[in-house]
């Protein structure tokens, strides 16, 4: 009897094995299996059509002979699959036991179907991350009574989030980060008894923050950073005790901190982050009894009042906090050894660090400390103090330094000038001296003797250099070339003139550009000729001639070219049937470098040359799309502040960005920031975007730009060009020329790259994201300062160690906090205390950099 009953076992143990091993039994499942190999577009490699399913098709999950899982994320498409990307899935209704579908990163081009609610019943996992869906989230979501996770983060959802969330009393995950939802957050999320992760950030999100969260007891992850939430943080969040990071940075919240928030419920928060508020009022003190927290970060708010005492705090050893841009004043003499890095800058501290030990983390730039490193003007903090009614003393010892210092200053300039004086004096002596002995030569004839009764000199010639480039035409030549200058053939209207077409007598076509110099300085006409003369490259416009005989129109002759400009082919109008064509990412890439190499030459010039025209209707395309810089008109030495002999010389105004003293585009920083949206247009195909920097510019640049980040690839999705068509590394390739522009465009002018090392960086564009790239995780405590920057960059930024642990401080999100959508964002000035509502964003949210470009300072003005 015994001996029966364990063969018994042995045979159903053996039939259980062979349940798990066995192959796809049911048919109707085969057949959908092959459906959805075909509208998905599965490479045969990944999927065999003649093998069995469960045990060689990847990503395909079964049990006792029926699919329970399917994972698609990571496969590849075929080539036709490519071109037809869609959410074409209906084939999973006849998956009656799927328990998990990943699709995560396969593009999905739709929104989601309502029969997702209706008919997968049995399913426990639905991530659809990154998948380009778009559209709303439907309500029947809701019925999936059995699901736990739910992944629908990096998408293009739209609308409101649905109650019927609520319903989902299973789920333990729910991230649905990097969308564009909007609306409040429904009170039905409260009824997620079991979720421990709730992901809601980088959205549109409004109203306030949910009391009712405080409900869900087994909450370990809580991120609604990047939305546009409003009012006080509700101190019923101090509920959540099993609650490990949270995260309300980039919001709009306001009013103190509340006590209740910190007093007993959340002892195991490890990451606290609400930077990027309105939040007022001091610290409370009961953030000190966290003892587990490890990461801080209450930079750019409206907080006040005197630092707490650090010591009495019961956080970890090793702690990183970061408290800048904010109200703090009073004593610094505060203990800061526990901290592994504090950044205390742009405040209005005051007196002298406690210790003379290392403080190598600590980070007090743009504070009232003029003992220490790039301190805040004393005249500021003096008004600081006054409108609090706060006694504030100067430093003596500073006072008598900087007498000491003007005294110093003003002998040494004082010397300067009466050397430049004399100089100036012998320049004037040397050449009277020189014009009585020209008037001698003048005088005469050629050999020697009286001009003639009745002659006089020719009168000065245009100046010589122009004679060494190109041809000289005659006004009759310019006349046939364009037909007495016929409105048929003109190209364009150049704000330094009219283009017109023209053919040559071997039948060469040509650009014939008008200078009406009655409407313009005298000198125009040679700006371009004298730049040529000067420099030569072939990455500038050839010009083939010049006619400079007639008095009221002068003439310059250009090698035409074929693709017009960026401007006009980026996205051009083919064909009878008006079919639109967009350049493909290799031509565009191959543009960026080409206009890239033309200004690092004028750059690397002795002096250097500054462009300070740069837009996509200034980089000209030959038959080959090589590019040719053109709008040389403007083009200035660098520092040449009266632009004697290249200068601006025409009536068109160029633009100026907010903060511009009116010399910053007379730098090369100026190019690099205009080239910076070159670049974003090659990415995002917004032609628009480098003709102006017009209001709407403005806030297009800063509801483009919190999509670029160098931790997270997937977020850049929303903003390429949807014409473009791309694989894996082609996008990388994308991402990374993001990465550049979003460098380029920094507002403060020293942080900019120059322009050989940009140039660089598009030449080596997959290095830039596959070397030295790390996790948000450990972004979080990183502290190097060797990043990808370094390499491609190059050494341009010059910081303080004080600021390089700044930098560090500021890197505790990765990619996901940095985010920050239209309206959101305002601007800072440059001493960093302005913290009016309307005022509240400091520009390195705006423009998100690497790490070791970071700066806790509020950005200067170009």
């Amino acid at each position: 009897m015994g001996m029966q009953r364990g063969v018994a076992v042995s045979v159903v143990t053996m039939l259980l094995m062979v349940g798990l091993t066995m192959g796809l039994s049911s048919r109707i499942e085969w057949s959908a299996l092959r459906e959805l190999r075909s509208s998905l577009g599965i490479r045969a490699k990944d999927w065999p059509i003649k093998t069995e399913p469960c045990r060689n098709w990847t990503g395909v999950q079964c049990r006792n002979g029926r699919v329970v899982g399917i994972n698609v994320s990571g496969l590849r498409r075929t080539r036709l699959g490519k071109l037809n990307q869609r959410f074409e899935v209906d084939s999973l209704v006849n998956f009656t036991l799927l328990e998990s579908f990943n699709a995560s990163g396969f593009l999905l081009n739709g929104s989601i179907p309502v029969w997702f609610g209706q008919s997968l019943g049995a399913l426990q996992v639905l991530d659809l991350s990154s998948c380009f869906i778009t559209g709303l989230i439907p309500d029947s979501i809701g019925r999936l009574s059995a699901l736990k996770v739910l992944f629908l983060s990096g998408n293009g959802l739209v609308g409101t989030m649905p109650s019927t969330l609520g319903l989902l009393s299973n789920l333990s995950a729910l991230n649905l980060s990097g969308n564009s939802l909007s609306g409040t957050l429904p009170n039905s999320l409260s009824k997620l008894g079991n979720l421990r992760r709730l992901d809601l950030s980088s959205n549109y999100l409004s109203g306030s923050v949910p009391p009712e969260l405080g409900a869900l007891s087994r909450l370990q992850i809580l991120n609604l950073s990047g939305n546009s939430l409003i009012a006080a943080i509700p101190s019923q969040l101090g509920k959540l005790s099993k609650l490990f990071e949270l995260d309300l940075s980039m919001n709009f919240l306001s009013e103190s901190l509340p006590a209740g928030l910190f007093s007993s419920g959340l002892l195991g928060l490890k990451i606290l982050s609400l930077k990027g508020n309105l939040l007022v009022g001091a610290l409370p003190a009961t953030l000190g009894s966290l003892r587990s927290l490890q990461f801080l970060d209450v930079s750019s708010n409206n907080l006040t009042g005197t630092l707490p005492n650090f010591s009495s705090w019961n956080v970890s050893s090793g702690a990183v906090f970061n408290l800048s841009n904010n109200l703090f004043y009073g004593p610094l003499n505060v203990s800061l050894d526990k901290f592994k890095m504090i950044d205390l800058s742009s405040n209005y501290l005051e007196g002298e660090m406690r210790g003379g030990g290392d403080v190598s983390h600590v980070s007090v730039a743009r504070n009232c400390l003029p003992m220490l490193p790039n301190p805040r003007d004393l005249d500021e903090c003096r008004a600081f103090y006054m409108q609090r009614n706060l006694p504030f003393v100067f430093p003596e010892s500073e006072s008598r330094h900087r007498r000491r210092v003007i005294i110093i200053l003003a002998g040494v300039f004082g010397g300067l000038g009466i050397i430049v004086l004399l100089t100036l004096v012998l320049i004037l002596v040397l050449k009277q001296c020189h014009n009585r002995k020209s008037l001698e030569v003048q005088s005469g004839t050629k050999d020697g003797g009286p001009v003639p009764k009745g002659e006089s000199p020719p009168p000065p010639k245009d100046p010589v250099f122009v004679t060494a480039v190109g041809e000289a035409f005659s006004f009759e030549q310019i006349l046939g070339l364009t037909g007495n200058f016929a409105e048929a053939n003109i190209l364009k209207h150049g704000h330094s003139g009219d283009l017109f077409l023209g053919t040559l007598e071997n039948g060469a076509t040509v650009v014939v550009k008008t200078v009406d110099v009655s409407l313009f300085k005298r000198e125009s006409y040679i700006v371009e000729l004298g730049l040529l003369s000067k420099v030569s490259h072939a990455r500038l416009v050839p010009i083939l001639g010049h006619c400079l005989e007639n008095e009221n129109v002068k003439c310059i002759i250009y090698k035409y070219m074929p693709n017009g400009d960026l401007a006009s082919s980026l996205h051009r109008v083919i064909g009878p049937d008006g079919k639109l064509q967009s350049l493909d990412w290799i031509t565009r890439l191959k543009i960026a470098i080409g206009a890239a190499e033309g200004l690092a030459y004028l750059h690397e010039c002795i002096p250097p040359f500054v462009h300070r025209d740069v837009q996509a209707s200034s980089i000209l395309l030959d038959d080959k799309f090589e590019v040719r810089l053109g709008s040389l008109t403007e083009v200035t030495a660098q520092g040449d502040l009266h632009q004697r002999v290249i200068s601006r010389v025409f009536s068109k105004p160029l633009s100026s960005n907010p903060g511009d003293s009116g010399k910053s585009s007379v730098t090369c920083a100026y190019d690099v920031y205009c080239f910076g949206k070159i670049l974003l247009e090659l990415v995002t195909g917004n032609i628009e975007v480098s003709k102006s920097d017009d209001a709407s510019t403005k806030v297009w640049l800063e509801q483009t730009l919190p999509y670029i980040s160098i931790y997270d690839k997937e977020r850049l999705i929303k903003i390429v060009d949807p014409s473009l068509i791309v694989d894996e590394d082609l996008l990388e390739e994308v991402w990374a020329m993001a990465i550049v522009a979003n460098a380029c465009l920094n507002p403060k002018a020293s942080k900019r790259p120059p322009m050989r090392h940009v140039l660089k960086a598009l030449e080596n564009p997959l290095k830039i994201v596959r070397e030295e790239n790390t996790s948000s995780a450990r972004l979080r405590t990183n502290s190097s300062s060797k990043s990808w920057s370094t390499a491609f960059f190059g050494s341009w930024r010059h910081s303080s160690s004080s600021e390089s642990a700044a930098a560090a401080v500021n890197s505790n999100k990765g990619g996901t906090s940095d985010s920050k959508k239209s309206g959101k964002v305002g601007s800072q000035s440059s001493g960093g205390n302005d913290h009016s509502s309307s005022n509240k964003r400091s520009s390195n949210e705006i423009f998100p950099e690497p790490l070791d470009m970071q700066d806790v300072e509020a950005r200067e003005s170009r």
